[in-house]
């Protein structure tokens, strides 16, 4: 006979389980485990350790892997449908379920991503979370300014093998060659020494080139980068905040709502209880009186 996982004691079970995971001598055991799996997987790649350890090196990955399945199998009876509608539940999944599959054969490639595990830092530290989650929110101003840059590399390529291929092809022959070109120039290896002053022995004023497009691209175009991604994570940390205000609010209204319904029933059976002690006061006195207060009784037995 199948459980009704709707029932009182179903839900009982769940929101135990849920409690316990949630916990954070739980949490910390398990982030714990990441840290110490994350080491074991760097000492996989040692000859060495592995020639000197393997065998445990090998039982302890597969034992942290087994409290990991049974983790996320706790989550899934504890959540249900709500945990597919988490994001960070579903990388949990994902990178625990990559480690389970078999790697051998065409799939051996997959040993390496055991790795993924300790990405699931990401998810147990919560500031790990808000940074990503930041991150994330600031992929579509990103993504204009990647559009801007990428006009203005066009734009210095063209110009750059227009004006320089004749007499450094092997810089900026062509355009690929000149953006690659400039995108070393982008992160300062050897610009000056290795690009720049040999340019200018053909071409005396060639620094004006290449000052203005580190000033624009390198410059500029960084400190676009930052300020979007650190507007982003001040705009997330300011939506959890307004969440955080907003589930206060909610559980203070629920807890005043529970309150004055516990304080009207309590008033209630206060006045329910005045009824029957006026009910009791004003009854004749013969109704109250018993038989052994009935001066006959000795005379009469």
């Amino acid at each position: 006979m199948s459980t009704n996982l709707n029932d009182p004691r179903a839900r009982d079970s769940r929101e135990r389980i849920r409690a316990w995971v949630e916990r954070p001598r739980v949490q910390n055991f398990i982030i714990a485990l990441i840290l110490l799996n994350a080491a074991l997987l760097g000492l996989e790649t040692s000859a060495s350790a592995m020639a000197a350890a393997g065998g445990l090196i090998v039982l302890l990955d597969s034992t942290i892997l087994g409290v990991f399945v049974v983790e996320i199998a706790l989550r899934l009876y504890a959540h249900r449908a709500a945990f597919w509608r988490d994001p960070w539940s579903v990388f949990d999944f994902a990178v625990v379920t990559i480690a389970l599959v078999p790697a051998t054969g065409p799939l051996a490639v997959l040993r390496a991503l055991r790795v993924l595990r300790v990405l699931r830092l990401l998810t147990m530290v919560p500031s790990m979370r808000r940074v990503v989650g930041a991150l994330l929110a600031a992929i579509p101003g990103l993504g204009s300014i990647a559009l801007v840059l990428l006009i203005v590399y066009y734009v210095f390529a063209v110009i750059a093998t227009k004006l320089f291929a004749a007499t450094h092809p092997e810089w900026f022959g062509d355009l690929g060659r000149s953006l690659y070109t400039l995108f070393q120039i982008m992160t300062l290896e050897s610009w000056s020494m290795g690009i720049a002053r040999p340019v200018m022995e053909n071409f005396p004023y060639a620094w004006a080139f290449f000052v203005t497009f580190i000033l624009v691209a390198t410059f500029t175009m960084l400190n676009l980068f930052i300020a979007i991604i650190v507007n982003a994570m001040q705009s997330y940390t300011d939506a959890e905040q307004h969440d955080t205000r907003l589930a206060v609010k909610a559980a203070r209204e629920h807890i005043e709502a529970d309150l004055h319904a516990e304080m009207r029933s309590l008033r209630d059976e206060i006045r329910a209880l005045q009824s029957m002690l006026s009910v009791g006061a004003t009854a004749p006195s013969g109704f109250l009186q018993t038989p052994s207060s009935d001066p006959t009784a000795k005379e009469n037995p």
